[in-house]
């Protein structure tokens, strides 16, 4: 039986946002049983999905909601999605609250799989007090260094889910860093999560700077989902995955970038050649036999689709 045949009952929280609208369509047309639950709900409801709306930070009601919905599976991606979009308390009590109630409903629930979602921005980069980590591309064994709440609350996110991992042997947990999601509407020229276009991104490397230059196909996100699911038994209980495209969002390559926009870590960059990302994906490939298989380089319209030297 394939991956795509084996169907799960499972809830996906932030259904309606820019990257759960990706994975609730994806976990559809894989055939899995899909519940969508968010606090708005999408203006084009896919067909033959379950929408349900809630407060996710109500613990009880959250609780209450699983045990009637009986996933096997759930994918959490609910959060306060920006860095600084919302005072610093607000963001951390929400995104950590958000992990902690959601997880102990799955577990309670008797779902069977669970699958959080983090960020790169847990590694610290862009910390006013400067920042320097001991290699790049940065892997899942570089001790993150968040400075913002929102990092923090993604590093809880991943603490809760490691927490709850030692709590129970029924359950399997992973943790994901999903790298800046690009939505397919915005390689057609849709405004970006920060605002700007991914041609401006291009355009101006200063844009792509404060993220290293990191990037990912929501759809790319989508399909590591879809294989963590399919073979969560592989991995270590708690595991934690970076999950982005295979090059960077860069026309240069960061051997050049870096060291002009960070001088501090122009002595790690020297290997990242060609089109060489900053972050690794390498646990994924290894692990889970994921990889991306989309690019801004084949999917922004406009672009001539040829490669950094």
């Amino acid at each position: 039986m394939s991956e795509r045949e084996m169907s799960e009952r499972v809830i996906i929280t932030g259904g309606s946002g820019r990257l759960g609208r990706s994975v609730v369509a994806g976990f559809t047309e894989a055939g899995h049983d899909v519940i969508s639950l968010d606090q708005s709900m999408p203006e084009d409801p896919a067909e033959g999905v379950t929408y349900r709306s809630i407060d996710l930070l109500d613990a009880a009601a959250t609780r209450a909601l699983f045990e009637e919905l009986k996933p096997s599976a759930v994918v959490s991606l609910a959060a306060i999605a920006v860095p600084f979009s919302a005072p610093e308390e607000v963001i951390l009590r929400t995104n950590a609250g958000i992990a902690h109630s959601v997880t102990a409903a799955a577990v309670a629930s008797g779902a069977k799989k669970v699958i959080i979602a983090s960020s790169p921005s847990i590694m610290g980069y862009g910390s006013p007090a400067g920042w320097v980590p001991p290699r790049l591309p940065l892997d899942e064994e570089v001790t993150p260094q968040p400075w913002h709440a929102y990092g923090l609350s993604k590093y809880v996110a991943e603490q809760v889910a490691a927490m709850f991992a030692q709590q129970t042997e029924d359950v399997k947990f992973i943790s994901f860093r999903p790298c800046y999601v690009i939505a397919p509407e915005e390689w057609a020229g849709a405004p970006t999560q920060q605002g700007h276009t991914i041609a401006e991104r291009l355009d101006d490397p200063a844009l792509s700077a404060v993220a290293l230059f990191n990037y990912v196909d929501a759809r790319d996100v989508t399909d590591f989902l879809l294989t963590a699911l399919a073979n969560i038994d592989r991995v270590q209980n708690g595991a934690v995955f970076f999950v982005g495209a295979k090059d960077a969002m860069a026309r240069r390559p960061l051997a050049e970038l870096v060291p002009e926009h960070f001088p501090a870590l122009a002595h790690l960059a020297e290997g990242l050649t060609g089109d060489s990302p900053a972050f690794s994906i390498s646990k994924a490939k290894e692990v889970l036999g994921w990889e991306p298989t989309r690019s801004w380089r084949t999917e922004l319209a406009g672009e001539p689709g040829v490669r950094a030297d």
